[in-house]
Formats: C-alpha cells, sequence, structure tokens
C-alpha cells in the first residue's frame, strides 16, 4: 500500500479556561470542544475539508493515516476483524467491537443528559442533539435563541442575504464555510461518508444516514392515518398524494 502525504498547516487552536484535568481546546468555526490539541487539528479538517492521506487506487482522501488503512480494505476486500459469535466480518476493530454490543447486549454510551445509553457513539451523538439546552444568543430580527454566538452570526446571514463563502469552481455563494464545503464535493466527486454495514459511499451526511435506514429497517415518517411508514420524508409526500388524489406536475 502505498500513502501520498499532502502538505498541511498547523492549525491554530483556541484554549478555554477549565480545570487542568480538562483542559478544553475550542474550533474557532463552530465551537466544538476537545480536550486535545490533536483532536481539534484532525476536526478542523472537517470545515477545511483538508484530507492529506490519499488512497493511490481511487484518489480519495483521508484526514487520518487510520481511516486510510481502513479505507483501502474497501479494495482488498479484506475483513480481518470476525465476530466469534455470529461469524460477521469488518474492516475495522472499532465497527468489531460495536457490532458485539449487540451480542452481549452492553450499552456503554450513556447520555449525561438523560441518562439513556446506547451500543455506539453514533446512536449517542443523535440522540444528545434532541436535549434543549441553554441558548443565551438571541436574534434581534426574528428570536431565534442559539448557544453559541457563531451560530447567531450564521443565522444573521440568512436576514442580511451575506453570502461570503465563494465557490471558485462555479461562482456559487454560502453563508457558512461548511455548506461551501459539503458543495464542493460535488466538483470533487468526493465521498467521504462510508456506510459501515456494506461499504457504500456518499457525499454529505444526511444521505448516509437516510441510508443506513435501509439496514437498520427504521421508518421514522409516517401517516398517522394509515399507518404507513417510509424511510425517506420525501417518499412519504408522493405516498399522501395517493391519499389526497394529488398528481405530481412533470
Amino acid at each position: 500500500m502505498h500513502v501520498h502525504v499532502r502538505n498541511m498547516e498547523k492549525p491554530a487552536v483556541v484554549p478555554l479556561n477549565s480545570p487542568l484535568l480538562d483542559k478544553r481546546y475550542e474550533c474557532k468555526e463552530c465551537g466544538k470542544a476537545f480536550n486535545k490539541p490533536s483532536h481539534l487539528s484532525r476536526h478542523i479538517m472537517s470545515h477545511s475539508g483538508e484530507r492529506p492521506y490519499e488512497c493511490k487506487e481511487c484518489g480519495k482522501g483521508f484526514r487520518d493515516s487510520s481511516d486510510l488503512t481502513s479505507h483501502m480494505r474497501i479494495h482488498s476486500g479484506e475483513r480481518p476483524y470476525k465476530c466469534k459469535q455470529c461469524g460477521k466480518a469488518f474492516r475495522c476493530s472499532s465497527y468489531l467491537t460495536q457490532h458485539m454490543n449487540t451480542h452481549n447486549g452492553q450499552r456503554p454510551y450513556e447520555c449525561k443528559e438523560c441518562g439513556k445509553d446506547f451500543t455506539d457513539p453514533s446512536t449517542l451523538y443523535k440522540h444528545r442533539r434532541t436535549h434543549n439546552r441553554e441558548r443565551p444568543y438571541e436574534c434581534k430580527e426574528c428570536g431565534k435563541t442559539f448557544r453559541r454566538s457563531s451560530y447567531l452570526t450564521n443565522h444573521i446571514r440568512t436576514h442580511s442575504g451575506e453570502r461570503p463563502y465563494e465557490c471558485k469552481e462555479c461562482g456559487k455563494t454560502f453563508s457558512r464555510s461548511y455548506c461551501l464545503s459539503e458543495h464542493t464535493k460535488i466538483h470533487s466527486g468526493e465521498k467521504p461518508h462510508e456506510c459501515e454495514e456494506c461499504g457504500k459511499v456518499f457525499s454529505h451526511t444526511s444521505s448516509l444516514i437516510a441510508h443506513m435506514r435501509f439496514h437498520s429497517g427504521e421508518r421514522p415518517y409516517e401517516r398517522k392515518e394509515c399507518g404507513k411508514a417510509f424511510t425517506h420524508a420525501t417518499a412519504l409526500t408522493v405516498h399522501l398524494r395517493t391519499h389526497s388524489g394529488e398528481k405530481e406536475v412533470l
């Protein structure tokens, strides 16, 4: 396996005042905090789009060398981590560890807010967003509140129409750098979000989440009147037309 490492600049970090054992480093872009500067450095790449480790097989870039190693197994078909319970094999040891929780009933990822626990960190992350938190930053225009001043700054642009982030490829502009970063994947063909179950890759997180429902069987979009449920909101919208008699105009 050949690894090509692009040049990358050391990102700026902002240490916050906190106890010695809980020193935190905050991302200037989104306010997310980390207890190690190396973790912040890796996170910053999610905003900048920087992926210094490149796959020689397909050209896909990664933020971490271990992610590249795991990705290379898609090309080789190697799945060295095998579950002794059911025989299912995985490319990464972390995937196997999380999978084992479905057999042993362990739910080691606990929500500090309500005490509910989960088998894997991604499910916990999605759950944590459901909790309401203090929102001290209020928009004078519409009254909407936010947890961080940076979120409010981004929101205010929806009123002012300011779109300071421009795509050099097509000239399209965006109110947030993250939106520009996501948009540029259309031009580059980059698909950094990979399904752990089948290896399929997607350009956007939302597309991966929707795809994962095919594996989990989750159907969160339900019509109360008939009980029919769907994996996508658009599928529910189409279904509603069968009840209303509305036909889509082509």
